[in-house]
């Protein structure tokens, strides 16, 4: 088993990043031929999921996020005031989290020959829900 971390630069509140390439690189420097790639998030406020990278479809994805989950819904979690120990710069972002919530923040994917067995139009994308910001995303081999 072997564990690497990718790091991205976020460019928005919404953004969406193909990592398929960094996911492959990694895999390409390792010995092993085939096997499953876990891929995991460490942030409760972005999502991880394969789809097509498309400009459309990444206009709709932010709508129906918004739709599903808006922000200012009154949730529990934006009330700043009666939470213990949060920084100054804390934001409103509940919505962020039930969006994370409803597209997941892993996946795993077969690999062989150093390729991820992905589709014709299938990418793995990190979804940014709370941005602009340095995120992290783990890459497991087995």
């Amino acid at each position: 088993m072997r564990t690497e971390t990718i790091s991205i630069q976020t460019s928005s509140s919404f953004s969406c990043h193909s990592i398929t390439n960094q996911i492959e690189s990694i895999i390409q420097c390792g010995i092993q031929l085939e096997g499953v790639v876990c891929v995991s998030c460490l942030h409760t406020t972005t999502a991880l999921i394969v789809n097509e990278m498309e400009e459309r479809l990444i206009l709709d994805l932010e709508k129906w996020l918004k739709e599903l989950a808006p922000p200012l819904q009154g949730y529990k979690h934006d009330d700043l005031h009666l939470r213990d120990n949060i920084p100054e710069d804390e934001p409103k972002n509940a919505h962020s989290h039930m969006q994370a919530l409803l597209l997941g923040n892993d996946v795993s994917v077969p690999f062989k020959d150093g390729k991820l067995q992905l589709g014709q139009y299938q990418d793995v994308i990190l979804v940014e829900l709370d941005g602009p910001k340095k995120r992290n995303v783990v890459v497991s081999i087995q």
